[in-house]
This record gives structure tokens, sequence and C-alpha cells, in this order.
């Protein structure tokens, strides 16, 4: 289907052309009309299918419906115009509200309302952690239409006072599913409770889990429901392998594979925000240019390694899964799999940062000893079998082979609670109480050895046989226990 034929208000068609878009994708196709409709909806769709201009394009065009006709032809101006001295406007309520997990998505979603509002007056902000506030509250306070927020720093505006839900239109969940799994359900429920009763909802997430399923049924009104390329089902374009490879040779295999491979960008993946630290420093030590991105870097870092990447000479790219999803980049020719996700619709949503807009990728696995369960899980929830490359001399895997899901690691060697670590059992001395004596067998005869303190230790002597278990020994005992 064309965009033409989509009903869309002129200015977003004309922004949609002048993008070089004609043909809307599936997800695109079936939501749009369905949300200019004014209905609920839940939608169900991986990243790369187009499903931001699903909802930004209707979200737009049902926001200009109800500006005043004076402004809805207004083209943007790129600065605010002058105000008589005196004169305050009134700033606009807050009409719709996208919420996004991550950082980089919202930003993501924030430029493409500019690209897509480009020829209208409609003004949108976005607000998220990991920067001053500032320029967020100064944008809010000359009053936007549209706010795209990550739930922790929307929070913390609308305690101070800067953020006013209470004239929401529109509410929208993006990537919900990443949103729950991220911890954020208690701050979504205080969201919703500050925004209109009567509004729209638009729910969006790659998978369908029950407490998603819960979440609509509770947040949102007789939804229609839309469901587009699985997250189960990869692109065709993206040519998958695995390495089968000793843990402590991993990143001597990176090193290899990224000197004998012709590639362009290159995206390498981390379990542990500290896994990504030690695989850059690893990089660079080698010869390597690379750069990290995790939750634990400040966002002006985080922002210079995407601009980076983004550029003529690349790094390697290592990161977390908060660069599995909402991370468009072009011509992201390989994805390295370095550790192996804990959820097998992380792979999938890893694999799909290459292959995007109809280019091919290739998606490279290392898998050591005790990850070989995690790959069965991504081999079932695919449906296929991922082929593994000869292993390299020298890399062969030493760790027991575990078929089941990945145990996290604890803290220790068998042992309980504290009394083991690391290292193995723990004997466990209380400062203070000594421990109970241990008993020695004696050379011969029946009975139990007695013990008997001496300089504050614990000695063990054997006692004759036939002989009676005196008062004292019952008194060490009770002290011991």
């Amino acid at each position: 289907m064309k965009f033409s034929d989509l009903g869309l208000a002129e200015p977003f068609s004309r922004a949609v052309a002048d993008l070089g878009y004609e043909i809307a994708t599936p997800i695109q196709a079936k939501a749009i009309p369905i949300v200019l409709e004014g209905r609920d909806l839940i939608g169900c769709a991986q990243t790369g299918t187009g499903k931001t201009a699903a909802f930004t394009l209707p979200m737009l065009d049902l926001l200009i419906r109800s500006l005043p006709e004076s402004e809805q032809n207004e083209q943007r101006q790129p600065k605010r115009p002058p105000h008589p001295k005196g004169s305050r406007p009134k700033p606009r309520p807050i009409r719709a509200l996208v919420l996004s997990p991550t950082r980089e998505l919202a930003a993501q979603i924030g430029a493409s309302l500019d690209r897509y509002g480009k020829h209208t007056a409609l003004r949108n902000t976005i607000v998220f952690g990991g920067v001053s506030q500032f320029n967020q509250v100064k944008a809010l306070r000359h009053g936007v239409d549209a706010l795209i927020a990550t739930p922790g720093r929307l929070l913390d505006l609308m305690n101070q006072g800067h953020i006013d839900l209470s004239k929401v239109e529109i509410l929208v969940f993006d990537e919900a599913d990443q949103m729950l799994d991220m911890g954020f359900l208690p701050d979504l429920k205080r969201i919703v409770k500050k925004v209109p009763a009567r509004r729209q909802t638009l729910m969006f997430s790659a998978t369908m889990p029950d407490a998603i399923r819960e979440l609509a049924q509770e947040w949102l009104t007789r939804p229609a429901s839309v469901e587009v390329a699985a997250v189960s089902t990869p692109a065709d374009r993206i040519a998958q392998s695995t390495y089968l490879v000793d843990r402590n040779r991993k990143l001597d295999l990176l090193v290899r594979f990224l000197g004998d491979t012709p590639r362009g960008r290159t995206l390498v993946f981390s379990r542990t925000k500290h896994g990504a630290d030690k695989i850059v420093k690893h990089l660079e030590v080698k010869g390597f240019e690379a750069s990290a991105i995790h939750g634990n870097k400040s966002q002006g870092a985080r922002n210079r390694a995407l601009a980076q990447f983004k550029g003529k000479n690349p790094p390697v790219l290592v990161a977390t899964d908060i660069a599995a999803r909402g991370l468009d980049i072009n011509n992201v020719t390989h994805i390295v799999n370095f550790d192996l996700p804990e959820v097998a619709e992380t792979y999938v949503h890893r694999i799909g940062r290459t292959a995007r807009a109809g280019a091919e990728g290739s998606a490279v696995s290392f898998c050591c000893g005790d990850e070989r369960g995690l790959l069965r899980q991504i081999e079932r929830l695919m449906k296929m079998s991922i082929p593994v490359e000869p292993t390299i001399t020298g890399f062969e895997p030493t760790e027991p082979v575990n078929n089941g899901p990945l145990k996290k690691k604890g803290g220790g060697g068998g042992g309980r609670g504290r009394q083991a670590g690391p290292r193995g059992p723990v004997k466990l001395q209380t400062s203070g109480k000594p421990r109970r004596p241990r008993k020695a067998k004696p050379s011969g005869g029946s009975g139990s050895s007695g013990g008997n303190r001496s300089g504050g230790g614990a000695t063990a002597t054997a006692r004759p046989a036939g002989a009676k278990a005196s008062g004292a020994k019952k008194k060490r005992h009770r002290a011991a226990v």
C-alpha cells in the first residue's frame, strides 16, 4: 500500500515523500488507519519493521487536527518568534506522551517526529536521564505538543512540578516488553495514574508475554490487534554461524576474527557492562580502535560513541543489550555475539542491527561449553539450526557442556550461604566462640573421645575404654554449640 492511500494529512504525506518513502511496510499499512480512527491498538512488531512511523505519523495527524485552524498549516519556524515585552504566551499542554525504555530509542523517536512534522507547527521534545535537565525543562516551559520520555526522568520532572500529564490525549508504550524486562513496571503504573482515563492508548511490543497481555487488558479499551514479523523470524539476508570456543580464548578469537574478516561497521555484544569494557581494552592493546556503550556510560559518552560509529572510520562498537533495540544504523555488516544472551528473543533483536534497508549482513556467535543450552534455546525459537564453523586448533572448549539454561553465578562452590565462596567450602569460625571439638576415635575399645581445651584452642584426647562421660564434657559441648 502506498503512503498516499493511508489517509494522512497533506503535510505528512509531503514529509514522507521528501524522505523518499512510497510504499508502507506491513505494520504501517495495518496500524496507521486504525490509529487514525482513534482506536486503541496493541501491535506486535520487531524493531526494524518501520513501527516508529506506524505510530508517529498518525499520532501527529491526530494532534494537528485539534490545533486552531490558523496554526494547522503553519510552517515550523527554526526559532521561536520574539514576544513583546511583558507578554508571555500560555504554553501548550502535553497532548501526546511516548514512553521508551532507552535513551537511544527515545532520541530516534524524537528525530522521527522532527522529520515527519517539519511542515507543521507541532512541537516536541525528549526527556531522559544521564544529562542535565536544564535544556529539557526550558523546552517544556515553552510548551510542547508531544513528549518522548524514559520513565525515570519523566517521574523525576513530574515530582519537581515541571510536567503535567492531565491533558494527554494519546499515550504510547514503545517496546513495552523491554520496559518490563528492565523493571519499569512500577514507574509505568505511577505514570498511567496521572494520565486521563479517557485517552487513546497504543502499545507496541516485540513479544507478547502474559504480562503484556494483562497490561493491555488493564490499560487499553477494546484494542485492535496487529501482529507483523514475529520476533522468532530474523531477516533472511543475515548469514548466521557459531564458533565453539573455550571461554578463556574468546578474546583471542575475537581479535583473530576481526583481523581476518573483510568487514564494515562491526557491533560486538557483551552480556555485562564490565565485560564490554574489558573487550574494548583488549582490542585497543591489539591495535584495534574500539569504544563501548552501556548503562554505566554517561549520555555524552554514549552519544560520542554512536557518532563515531556512524562516521567514515567507525571503531568496533562493543555494547550491552541496550543497543539490541532502537539502534538504527545503516551499513552494519557484522554482528558478533561475544556472549550469548540469556533470553533467546534478545538474540534476534541483536542480529537485527544488520541487514537493514535491504542490505545483507553476517551474525557470528562465540559459544563456550556452558552456553550450549542458550544456543539450543535460540535454535528452538527460530526453528532452525545455526551452522557451526570448524573448531580452530588451540581454541577448543574445555568447559563441561551444559545443555540447560545458564545458571547465574552466585556465592560459590557448592556450600550453603556464606560458608561457601569461589574457592570452595570455607569452615565457619565465629569470633569469641570456640567451635565444637573434633572427636578422635581411640585406637582400641569402644566409646567416644573427650576434648580438653588449652590456651583457647581445642585438642582431642582419647578417653580410656569404659570411662564414663563427665559433666565437664557436656558443658564444653553446650559452650561449643
